[in-house]
């Protein structure tokens, strides 16, 4: 762990510019020529297959470090005044490779989140001197990493803080926002010294070879500015980041929020861009109806499609407990990526949205390093050539995968049955009679917690199956379905697919305002620190909770969107229809001794929005099945026990609370 204390203010002074030069020229002998890396060890990261030349050292002052402010031009005019739109971009870098005629890499993180909400689990905002200059750049990035030969770079999306243009919530301005300015590092677009002046500056520090890193809004942008196939973007680090905005707002037809991206949009834009922005506001109104129709405002957000342009490698991290931006969006870009044969690794634990930074601090910062030394600097520290997967079995216990989802993976077919109690079912491989069914009620007050909580007992709210306790521990990995045959009532249904692992555990309490984990008051240190930015970050600790199940994975649809092209119909009362719910992905051991479940209900309070009716449901069991990533091939387990009564609720954590997009959960950045 590295720990620094605050350093004292010194003036530049001539004497001390003649002590950094001479430790400069000391070090000299590390350093390779221009536009090549600009710090490196002496000796190999710990654990490393690399050479010895395999680590970036502090060798430069933070101090005294280069602090400017340039207005990228984006060649788009989002706000219609009649001029090309300029995004802000705040840089800290090196001051002494310049003076050396010396070049270093970038990292980037592009958000709209620097002044409205701001960024980590302290919120931290952008600072600015008397005369507009940056202060105090969030997060550890700039204190840890410029020292050792990096800039950061902190990118203003289009109408946030002091960027001109509009927000456009993941679209064409989003995303152009952040390609404008890795096309400026590279000397591809035009830098100006003020937000509206006419002189122009060039990015001659940079050697062009950038990596984009954030998490959630900023971490999507890295993954939509990767799917333009920019050149110059080396590397990736979306944590808990958006692949398809549809799939932010929706779960096939049934929304996730009471409200759309124009929601977003004004939460995060400056009062300037409220001012002039009305436009762009009526049309993410007009193109994401709450019926959820897909439309081509969908189309332009939807970066799935354009894996295959990515040159970047993606280091991905996700909580697998994530209710704000599901796991969904990580397992279909993963997928995507692996189809178009992109370098990556993954990270997956047990928290909510939250940064790895405060869930395994050490280990991210050492693992973060690595991999940006070796994509941007070009440093053989052999990190591509280590397990592709690190994931979170129990709070602060980690595996490890060569590749991910792992050899053995098969898409297996499980199927409910009913019981002898009605609404109690068994999972297995066989399938159900002919004509038998289960019938529940659609309950919006009723969540996953509540259905869990009641598995074993019948109750109207809900359907559930369960295997028997396991023989063996059975894993699940990836990205699973759910097809649910089922008649409504009335003409407006939703439905919810829930897998549960029913056994003792101590997980992360993801419900938790901290999603996973607890702020404590001590601090540790993370680079260097100045008097207006300190590299010092309170602690945290897991948020563990004793439970008797384990939700890992749901999904949700509207029942109206079974055609699966994109639009609603209207149900016909006592009508079969049939739909596939795509389950988050999920990486869980259910281990022996503990039973599989699987719930099929209607509206899983605090997660989705309920139906403008409240239908009852009758499923068609032969015709209902789950499609699982199972490790190893179908469960092992013993004959499920009948269940005659009412057996007492089994504990899990809270149930989730209703969350609104964002910008709300700023406590975690």
């Amino acid at each position: 762990m590295l720990l620094q204390t605050r350093r004292s203010r010194i003036p530049w002074t001539t004497l001390v510019l003649s002590a950094v030069t001479a430790l400069v020229a000391a070090a000299i002998s590390l350093l390779p020529p221009l536009g090549a890396p600009a710090a490196h060890a002496a000796s190999a990261a710990p654990g490393s297959t690399a050479d010895s030349r395999s680590e970036s050292r502090p060798v430069y002052s933070y101090e005294n470090a280069i602090r400017e402010s340039v207005w990228v031009d984006t060649t788009i005019d989002g706000d219609a005044d009649g001029r090309t739109d300029r995004v802000a971009v705040d840089i800290v870098r090196p001051r002494e490779p310049e003076a050396q005629g010396r070049r270093v890499p970038v990292i980037m993180d592009a958000s709209p989140y620097y002044s409205c909400c701001g960024r980590g689990n302290e919120s931290q905002t952008k600072t600015y001197d008397a005369a507009g200059n940056p202060v105090r750049f969030p997060l550890f990035y700039d204190n840890y990493f410029v020292p050792r030969g990096y800039a950061t770079v902190l990118v203003d999306l289009a109408g946030t803080n002091r960027s001109d243009g509009c927000v456009d919530v993941g679209g064409r301005s989003d995303i152009l926002s952040a390609k404008a300015v890795v096309d400026w590092l590279n000397g591809r677009a035009t830098g100006y010294t003020t937000a509206t002046g006419g002189r122009t500056v060039k990015a001659g520090w940079s050697n062009g070879a950038t990596g984009m890193i954030g998490k959630s809004y900023d971490g999507t942008i890295a993954n939509g500015v990767a799917a333009s196939g920019v050149k110059g973007l080396k590397t990736i680090v979306p944590i808990g980041a958006i692949s398809s905005w549809y799939d932010y707002y929706f779960a096939k037809g049934a929304p996730l929020f009471d409200s759309g991206p124009d929601g977003l949009s004004d939460t995060v834009e400056s009062d300037g861009a409220h001012a002039r922005c009305a436009a762009v506001q009526k049309r993410l109104v007009e193109g994401a109806p709450r019926n959820g129709d897909w439309t081509g405002l969908w189309n332009a957000r939807n970066y799935v499609p354009d894996a295959g342009k990515v040159r970047a490698s993606v280091f991905a991290v996700h909580g697998a407990q994530d209710l704000n931006v599901r796991t969904k969006h990580l397992g279909q870009w993963w997928n995507a990526l692996a189809d178009a044969g992109v370098e990556r690794k993954i990270w997956l634990s047990q928290t909510g949205h939250v940064d790895p930074f405060d869930f395994r601090r050490e280990e991210w910062v050492r693992t973060l390093h690595r991999w940006f030394d070796h994509y941007l600097l070009g440093i053989d520290n052999g990190i591509e050539r280590e397990p592709m997967a690190d994931v979170e079995r129990a709070p602060d216990q980690w595996s490890t995968d060569r590749v991910w989802p792992p050899s053995g993976t098969r898409q297996t077919t499980l199927r409910p049955r009913g019981g002898t109690t009605a609404g109690v079912g068994v999972l297995g491989t066989e399938r159900a009679e002919p004509g038998s069914t289960e019938t529940f009620t659609d309950d919006p007050a009723l969540s996953e917690a509540d259905w869990s909580a009641a598995i074993d007992t019948s109750t109207p709210g809900k359907a559930g199956f369960t295997t028997g306790p396991l023989e063996r521990d059975l894993r699940l990995s990836g990205s699973g379905t759910v097809t649910v045959t089922a008649t409504p009532s009335t003409a407006d249904a939703h439905l919810s697919a829930v897998l549960v692992d029913l056994g003792p555990a101590t997980i992360r309490d993801y419900t938790a305002a901290g999603e996973g984990i607890t702020t404590l008051d001590n601090r540790t240190c993370w680079g260097s620190s100045t008097e207006g930015d300190s590299a010092c970050f309170k602690e945290t600790a897991a948020d563990k909770e004793d439970v008797d199940y384990t939700v890992f994975s749901r999904g949700w649809a509207d029942l109206g969107h079974y055609a699966d092209d994109g639009k609603a119909r209207p149900l016909t009362p006592g009508k079969a229809y049939t739909i596939t719910l795509d389950l988050a992905a999920t990486d869980h051991v259910v281990p022996a001794g503990h039973r599989l479940g699987l719930i099929v209900a209607g509206t899983d309070a605090g997660l989705i929005e309920p139906p403008s009716t409240t239908p009852r449901l009758t499923l068609d069991l032969p015709r209902t099945s789950a499609r699982l990533p199972l490790v190893g091939g179908a469960p092992k387990a013993a004959a499920a026990p009948s269940r005659t009564a009412a057996t007492p609720p089994l504990k899990g954590v809270r149930a989730p609370h209703h969350r609104t997009p964002l910008p709300s959960v700023s406590t975690h950045g």
